[in-house]
């Protein structure tokens, strides 16, 4: 496999000037008992996610810090707004946090009381965030991500939702995007949930990912083996596509692929190379891409 821009770039997430990237919480809404994690995005930008642990399924957040005052959004399944937590005194490095939980939709309010458990920043040799919370969840799983070090993970662990009991780790040398470090998908078109990885990114658009595949007889997810730059899956036309990128865009590489016996077998490959006079891609001869 050919990768153009193989420089690759870490993910760095700081906020108001303080190396902080992700930090995780446990604590209760009400009565009842949560996890947390904050991921910052940089300019006074906060995603997260938490679930109930009666539950275990996560929660994606959304919010911005700015003047002291953290507030987080959930959306319901259309999009819309359902809930706020709002945190009116928060610091990155604040080991005990009181706010507040409210339904939008009744104006029901809770009281949000959260302990700080770990953090890590991107100047840290090592770091104290031992696992992360991830936002994407399987039916009967959810993920944490196993940290050896701020900006890399070593292992994906799946915990089941109604026990929180550790079912399987997988390992994984990956570059970390905190929270959002896995997704979920059917990766080989069977009909059952798999999920990915995301390994590490280059310059310009080009990314890839470690692909994990359900298997029905073991219970168990084992590595798919596939190999590809920024593998899009489309379950209608069961085929896989490939797009490399090089050269500010200006040459690009597809490649189409079946899956036969849970591996990739290429089906077709076009090279296009920019035009100045048309001022597009045009298709070449697919040596111009190698």
């Amino acid at each position: 496999m050919r990768i153009f821009f193989v420089a690759a770039g870490f993910l760095s997430l700081v906020t108001s000037g303080n190396a902080w990237g992700q930090a995780s919480y446990s604590g209760t809404i009400g009565t009842l008992s949560i996890e947390l994690a904050l991921d910052s995005q940089g300019e006074g930008e906060m995603d997260g996610t938490y679930f109930y642990k009666k539950f275990g399924t996560p929660i994606a957040l959304h919010g911005t810090s700015a003047k002291g005052v953290l507030t987080l959004t959930e959306s319901d399944g259309r999009g819309k707004p359902s809930a706020r937590l709002t945190i009116p005194t928060f610091a990155t490095d604040q080991q005990s946090i009181v706010g507040t939980w409210q339904n939008l939709t009744t104006g029901q309010k809770l009281p949000l009381l959260l302990t700080q458990q770990a953090t890590s920043g991107p100047d840290q040799d090592s770091t104290g965030l031992q696992e992360l919370l991830q936002a994407s969840a399987l039916k009967t799983c959810y993920f944490k991500v196993v940290l050896s070090s701020s900006e890399s993970i070593s292992s994906v662990k799946l915990y089941e939702k109604r026990t929180g009991r550790l079912v399987q780790e997988v390992k994984a040398d990956c570059e970390s995007r905190g929270i959002r470090s896995v997704s979920v998908g059917d990766f080989n078109f069977d009909g059952l949930e798999d999920f990915a990885v995301y390994q590490q990114g280059f310059a310009g658009p080009n990314t890839a990912s470690l692909y994990f595949l359900y298997d029905p007889n073991t219970k168990q997810y084992i590595d798919s083996g596939f190999e590809g730059v920024s593998l899009q899956f489309d379950a209608k036309t069961k085929r896989v596509s490939e797009t490399n990128s090089c050269c500010a865009g200006s040459s690009v590489q597809n490649s189409v692929y079946k899956i036969v016996r849970n591996r990739m077998v290429l089906v077709e490959q076009h090279c296009y190379k920019w035009d100045e006079k048309k001022q597009e891609l045009v298709e070449r001869k697919l040596s111009a891409c190698q």
